[in-house]
């Protein structure tokens, strides 16, 4: 089976979303440009992980490389607009890789289907890359890969944050999420089964 690599180098539009009531919200990435539309699938934590791995990716681009990074927002602003449809999805990412690209001060986001079996990486040097095996399981997988700049970068990150903040409100005691029909909390004399 042959595997797709979705490129946006750049996108016009990359942004998360979400599809589904607050509970029952199924999470995405989505990427359009040059006439096509990509939806992958993936969860809330990883959302939520991307997002600050991006702000860490960011300032240590301005730390080694000096990069000129744009102020965090402080208020709503940039896309707010829903998910582009159909939001049909491609496949479910299993893995996320962010690199930053010196030559062109660019961030690169890959979003890797989810595999068969799954599959223990070890991390080396980029000269073991030259030792990697091409029938690895990892190159059969389908891939987003999108080149953002540091603003829009920052703008998706913002984007990111207010998607996994929009959802159900934590309960003060235990911090779960909170149901509209009601919640069983462990800290108040409730319990789980």
């Amino acid at each position: 089976m042959t595997h797709q690599v979705h490129a946006f180098e750049p996108p016009e539009r990359f942004v998360a979303g979400t599809v589904g009531p607050p509970g029952e919200r199924t999470f995405f990435l989505q990427a359009r440009g040059g006439g096509r539309l990509v939806s992958v699938s993936l969860e809330k934590v990883q959302v939520s992980l991307l997002a600050e791995k991006l702000e860490e990716l960011l300032a240590e681009a301005q730390r080694r490389f000096g990069v000129k990074l744009p102020e965090p927002v402080t208020t709503v602003t940039g896309d707010n607009e829903p998910l582009d449809t159909p939001v049909d999805e491609e496949f479910r990412v299993g893995t996320l890789g962010l690199a930053f690209d010196v030559d062109t001060a660019t961030v690169v986001i890959e979003a890797i289907a989810v595999g068969e079996a799954e599959v223990e990486v070890e991390l080396g040097d980029a000269d073991d890359d030259a030792d990697e095996d091409p029938d690895e399981p990892d190159d059969d997988l389908d891939r987003l890969r999108v080149r953002l700049t540091p603003e829009a970068t920052r703008e998706f990150i913002e984007r990111a944050k207010r998607v996994v903040n929009a959802g159900r409100p934590p309960c003060p005691l235990c911090g779960q999420p909170l149901d509209p029909a009601g919640h069983l909390c462990p800290r108040h004399n409730g319990y789980h089964r």
